[in-house]
């Protein structure tokens, strides 16, 4: 059966040289080509693919966007991101926004061909230096626990006071309260106050009793 594919990359050299690549095999057929992921998730919706290949970085909507907004509408096309960057930055958010593989783009003509049939029938492709990051982040330890002043601090600031009336209410400086949560936003994996908070209750570290 012929895998029906859409190429979506924001560079044009790219997109033709995948698509000269799948069209001297007769198991592909190229249904389609997007420069972006807006681009993408209409193309998708309107040719039906097997497999859409997914750059990440491109202007407009990026691929994990992309990938999320098409996973939200439904379209059943399996997803295999094909992009230069194997970052945790790059890969992570892919997989958790429902990407089926994760490939470089210095894979071997046939590791690709063997990766989009494989994507086709639903498994689970990874490089090996994104399956050796994956792994990393499945055997890294448990995140350090949060102090006590710093439960503290994140309920003050759970219950709307600032970083001053935090400091006044512990009798530390604002200083102080900034440093504690910084360190709160290490160890909870968050980059701000509101996502701070709303994990902290998410794993029981702050209850309405706490607030």
């Amino acid at each position: 059966m012929t895998i029906r594919l859409l190429v979506v990359d924001d560079h044009p050299v790219v997109r033709d040289g995948l698509r000269g690549m799948f069209a001297g095999d007769p198991d592909f057929d190229v249904v389609g080509e997007a420069a972006d992921g807006a681009e993408a998730l209409a193309l998708a919706r309107a040719r039906r693919p097997d497999v859409v290949l997914m750059d990440l970085r491109m202007p407009t909507m990026d691929g994990v966007t992309a990938i999320g907004r098409l996973r939200a509408a439904g379209v059943p096309a399996r997803v295999l991101v094909l992009t230069t960057y194997d970052t945790d930055s790059d890969v992570l958010p892919a997989i958790e926004a429902g990407a089926t593989g994760y490939l470089l783009k210095d894979a071997p003509r046939e590791e690709l061909f063997r990766a989009v049939r494989a994507a086709a029938r639903g498994e689970a492709v990874l490089s090996p230096s994104v399956a050796t990051r994956l792994l990393g982040q499945v055997r890294s330890p448990a995140r350090e626990p949060l102090s006590q002043r710093e439960v503290e601090v994140l309920g003050l600031v759970a219950r709307g006071h600032s970083n001053r009336e935090a400091a006044a209410r512990l009798f530390i400086s604002e200083a102080t309260v900034k440093t504690h949560l910084l360190h709160v936003y290490a160890k909870l994996g968050v980059k701000d106050r509101a996502a701070a908070v709303a994990t902290a209750f998410e794993r029981g570290l702050l209850s309405p009793g706490k607030r």
